[in-house]
């Protein structure tokens, strides 16, 4: 039990540091973002991040956590509305994955007020995780 809960933690850090870095990466690769220097090898590197370490990363969170709960058999009030907010902390990770599909179509479309909502948002929700898994208050 105690490597899972291991693993859980471990992706947990490495999707939500991933979170909180895609939307700066995404808006970087915008065509708006300091001139040509994002647009040489660093094209494909919000890609690859999203693709090859966030969502890996959160699917590993996501279902390790899964094992977590069924074998600890915890079912009370905190655990039901942290299960809401992963929820929404998902769609974050969704969010990312469009804002990034959006510049690839057209680098000319400012996503910058997007990426940075998303980030606020994702920001707020891992802050409200923690706040109920190290307290739960109720």
């Amino acid at each position: 039990m105690p490597w899972l809960k291991l693993l859980h933690i471990a992706a947990l850090i490495v999707w939500c540091g991933a979170l909180l870095y895609l939307p700066g990466a995404i808006a970087a690769s915008s065509a708006r973002s300091v001139g040509e220097l994002f647009h040489a090898p660093h094209d494909q590197m919000a890609r690859s991040l999203f693709t090859l370490v966030a969502t890996p990363a959160a699917l590993v969170a996501i279902a390790s956590g899964t094992a977590v709960f069924l074998a600890d058999q915890t079912l009370a009030l905190w655990l039901i509305v942290k299960l809401t907010l992963v929820c929404a902390l998902v769609l974050c990770h969704a969010a990312c994955g469009v804002l990034l599909l959006r510049v690839e179509r057209d680098r000319e479309r400012p996503v910058g007020a997007a990426c940075s909502l998303v980030a606020l948002v994702a920001l707020a929700l891992i802050g409200a995780i923690a706040w109920l898994v190290l307290g739960k208050p109720f």
